[in-house]
């Protein structure tokens, strides 16, 4: 009988103790919004969009030409399946 009015007497206390934490944690500021007194000040409005129709100016390099291009490519496709053939060997 002792030790289940204890566990009655602490689970209250723990009770009243968690409601009083979440209570004084609902009255405590952010911490974003304390500043030194030497601080700049913070704008609170927020900044503009960005621009979504401004282009970036043209690039002063040309393009990779078509047979550089295609030579790439070729040797992209061998590398791969050269891998592809190494992954099956593996297995």
């Amino acid at each position: 009988m002792l030790a289940l009015w204890d566990l009655q007497k602490t689970l209250s206390i723990r009770g009243v103790l968690l409601i009083a934490a979440l209570a004084m944690g609902g009255c405590s500021s952010q911490l974003a919004d304390m500043t030194p007194a030497d601080a700049q000040a913070h704008p609170r409005e927020p900044g503009t969009y960005l621009p979504v129709h401004d282009l970036p100016p043209d690039r002063g390099q040309a393009t990779i030409p078509l047979e550089q291009r295609a030579k790439i490519e070729a040797e992209l496709a061998a590398a791969r399946d050269r891998q592809a053939v190494a992954g099956k060997e593996a297995k």
